[in-house]
């Protein structure tokens, strides 16, 4: 097959790219000598969590259409490869810890009245339930935005759907087509060595995988953490941020993760840690993912920088690169160009 697309990078950004791609007609060539999920986005957490509704931009306002957007794209890739991809809009809990957090929290319910479309909610209510942190206010902020997605499972989905309508994924492609590099961390090194100058890092985050089954329930947001119970049984619970080290070794922070989670979900202290992990998020200079051209390489393109919120921008991030490499249509938002991170 000779590709009119091809995307380096098997990860939630190259998959969603080749599955846009393929859904538009043209015959796809995905390559990573790792394997599907090899980097940052075969990691266990998959929040998808909205910013908050307030200080509007132009990233919050393509991160919602992102989010809102979910839905439909998932069950499509679900229905065409047979494959749960572990997607649900459950929502999202998150204690108030004092008279000024419940103030603005009411405050940004107004926000996300206007901003939201009206299509999803933020509001103010009791802490209640088995399944809700403590709250020193003895209320939560409750947002019914927030989705959830198992990563692994989300990537194989894909992959078999790319499949499906014809794509290749394997370890090597052809140079004889439009390329675009979606290879997170490592790409943003290869980026930064040709230009001369740093445009992005990865930083290392560490995340727990419990046995514990809870696949209705909303996710929580308490202090830092994620908690996030999965369609399978799972839950996952993260995550750290390092910005002194790049090794993938799991330590004793995650002990603390898990600390923090059990004072938060008391019954989580009977849950068995079924798997540690660590890796490396590719984080532009901008923090906004990075799309576009790569300078000085005709015919080369860049989809990076997804870093916390990759699989979240996804939906969007696929449709706008194929707008752009496909059809020669730029429809990138504002601060997200590699021009703005060079």
């Amino acid at each position: 097959m000779k590709p009119d697309l091809i995307i380096h990078g098997a990860g939630i950004f190259g998959l969603t790219l080749a599955w846009e791609a393929t859904l538009r007609g043209a015959r796809v060539v995905v390559a990573d000598p790792y394997g599907i999920g090899a980097g940052s986005s075969g990691g266990i957490v998959g929040a998808l969590a909205p910013h908050v509704p307030e200080n509007w931009n132009a990233k919050k306002a393509f991160q919602l259409q992102s989010l809102l957007a979910a839905e439909a794209f998932w069950a499509k890739v679900a229905a065409t490869s047979g494959r749960d991809p572990g997607y649900a809009r459950t929502g999202r809990l998150q204690p108030l810890a004092d008279d000024a957090a419940v103030d603005l929290a009411r405050a940004r319910t107004l926000g996300a009245e206007s901003l939201w479309q009206g299509r999803a909610v933020w509001r103010v209510r009791k802490a209640s339930g088995v399944w809700c942190p403590p709250s020193p206010t003895g209320l939560v902020v409750e947002d019914t935005l927030t989705g959830r997605i198992h990563p692994r499972l989300a990537l194989n989905a894909l992959a078999a759907a790319i499949r499906e309508k014809g794509g290749v994924i394997g370890a090597e492609a052809p140079s004889t087509a439009p390329t675009v590099w979606a290879t997170g961390a490592v790409g943003l090194e290869d980026l930064s060595r040709s230009l001369g100058r740093t445009v992005g890092t990865g930083i290392k985050g560490q995340a727990l995988l419990l046995d514990h089954a809870a696949p209705e329930a909303p996710q929580l947001f308490v202090d830092g953490l994620h908690i996030v119970p999965h369609a399978d049984g799972t839950t996952a619970i993260g995550s750290t941020t390092e910005r002194d080290t790049i090794d993938l070794i799991t330590d004793g922070q995650l002990d603390g993760l898990l600390a923090r989670a059990v004072a938060a979900v008391p019954m989580l202290a009977e849950a068995k840690v079924i798997e540690r992990w660590a890796g490396l998020r590719p984080r532009a200079r901008s923090r906004a993912p990075m799309l576009g051209p790569w300078p000085d390489r005709p015919g080369h393109f860049v989809a990076n920088g997804g870093f916390k919120i990759g699989f979240g921008m996804a939906p969007g991030i696929a449709r706008v690169m194929a707008d752009l490499v496909l059809e020669g249509r730029d429809t990138i938002p504002d601060g997200f160009r590699v021009t703005d991170n060079t």
